[in-house]
């Protein structure tokens, strides 16, 4: 019985179809990426909101975030803290009153304070100083009303 011999077929045209077909792919990327920033809202200019002030709201079912940094996560503790205070509401509900919370809080923009001294700009320093104060301030002031 004689062995059979595997057909060997070699295709001359693979490397001109791999080019082709990265071409291809290619194309249809950059269209996606074209057809995605056609989409793509353009973002709002930022505006500057006082501290204790309501933030503006975007329209109906859009919403921009805020981009990270140190002054957002200082503003972000400081408004747990004003909630826990009764100082601020969710839409539509009584204000709440955790004094253990609100405490919770201000410590925790303590030990930011701790941690990041001498790393902050100038700016950064200035708003955590005044949130701290006003924190503090506030908790003493709503605390010995049940004293």
């Amino acid at each position: 019985m004689a062995e059979e011999q595997p057909s060997l077929h070699i295709d001359t045209d693979w490397k001109k179809q791999a080019q082709e077909e990265k071409r291809r792919l290619a194309e249809q990327e950059q269209k996606r990426q074209e057809q995605e920033r056609a989409t793509r809202p353009t973002p709002a200019a930022p505006v500057a909101v006082p501290v204790g002030a309501p933030a503006p709201r975007a329209g109906r079912g859009t919403r921009e975030t805020p981009p990270p940094s140190i002054g957002s996560i200082i503003q972000s503790i400081w408004t747990q803290a004003m909630l826990y205070l009764g100082e601020l509401a969710p839409s539509g509900m009584e204000p709440m009153l955790n004094l253990d919370m609100a405490k919770h809080q201000i410590d925790l923009l303590s030990i930011l304070e701790d941690k990041t001294k001498g790393n902050l700009s100038p700016e950064e320093q200035h708003l955590l100083d005044g949130i701290l104060y006003e924190a503090r301030t506030r908790f003493i002031s709503v605390a010995s009303q049940f004293l």
